[in-house]
């Protein structure tokens, strides 16, 4: 008979981070399991980093603990970080060494008992470049290895602080694309965020903090029926009348995002949604695109956070 294999998970318990009389985490309690990716959502300086770095032990906690498959990061380290991977702020590389020499060494360091060097290099896209110096690597190249470096044990939790940070759009969306990809392996990843559009697009469940504190913990879909609210997004061919798209029987709000497209909040129902794009027909608005606003997130984030920067 196999044995039965537990789901891979982290446990925050009381986790406290305190700088004399600040709390940079107050109390966390969080526990995430399974095979999906949690994303960890807050503005800067809300405590995201710090609880990574308690999870990697990187810090060491004022009080709390934080557990990995059963195992105290503080008082176990072997245990508790054996199946882990971990990308934590910027790390840098050897440039005068290639992705392969940089990965061996690390695997040495780790006396890891697998490596996979060709396996991660091939899973973040560089395998090609698995023999070149990483000193005329761009960033977006720097940070895929950085990724590798992660996975190259083949570890069941994946631990990324805010992977995307500092990089272009087209070096965000790369990573992003290989963030989606690593969840098809079965595999728990928590990864830290400020960005509410890279949350809603790579995470299945979030957990919102705000001054070291917890304020939310639920799945995407949760939250989306919890805060959707009723708007569309309309762009049009030409200048959209505002005034006159107030005047429509069931119109709360209009928000002019550009000339040519508006948000507008209505009354709830699909009915009053059809109603609306007829009446927007009607005063000669040309209609080329109508859709719902994928709004939840950020009405969630604004509702518990508002627009602060705690940098």
């Amino acid at each position: 008979m196999e044995a039965m294999v537990m789901d891979a998970y982290m446990e925050a318990v009381d986790l406290t981070k305190k700088y004399g009389e600040f709390y940079a985490l107050r109390d966390l309690n969080l526990k995430i399991s399974g095979s999906k990716c949690v994303g960890y959502l807050g503005p800067n300086g809300a405590g995201k980093t710090t609880t990574l770095k308690l999870f990697t032990h990187l810090l060491n906690p004022t009080r709390g603990e934080a557990i990995i498959n059963g195992y105290s990061v503080a008082r176990d380290i072997k245990n508790a970080l054996r199946d882990v991977g971990a990308l934590i702020e910027t790390p840098d590389f050897y440039p005068y060494l290639t992705p392969v020499e940089n990965l061996e060494m690390l695997c040495r360091i780790r006396f890891a008992s697998r490596c996979d060097i060709k396996g991660a290099l091939e899973e973040v896209g560089m395998y090609e470049w698995r023999n070149k110096k990483i000193g005329k690597f761009s960033k977006g190249m720097k940070q895929r290895i950085a990724l590798a470096a992660a996975l190259v044990t083949n570890p069941s939790i994946i631990i990324l602080d805010e992977p995307t940070t500092g990089m272009d759009p087209r070096g965000m969306a790369e990573i992003r694309e290989v963030i989606k990809g690593l969840k098809r392996d079965n595999r728990l990843i928590f990864m830290s965020s400020h960005l509410l559009p890279e949350v809603t697009e790579v995470c299945d469940e979030v957990a919102m903090i705000n001054r070291g504190e917890l304020l939310l913990y639920d799945s995407i879909q949760a939250i989306s029926e919890k805060f959707r609210g009723h708007s569309v997004e309309v762009t049009a061919m030409g200048e959209i009348p505002a005034d006159r798209v107030m005047e429509i029987r069931g119109v709360r709000s209009v928000e002019r995002i550009t000339p040519s497209r508006v948000r507008i909040d209505f009354e709830d129902g699909a009915e009053m949604q059809h109603e609306i794009l007829r009446n927007l027909v009607d005063i000669g608005v040309r209609v080329v695109e109508y859709r719902s606003s994928g709004m939840a997130l950020e009405k969630a984030y604004l509702q518990l956070i508002g627009g602060e920067n705690n940098e």
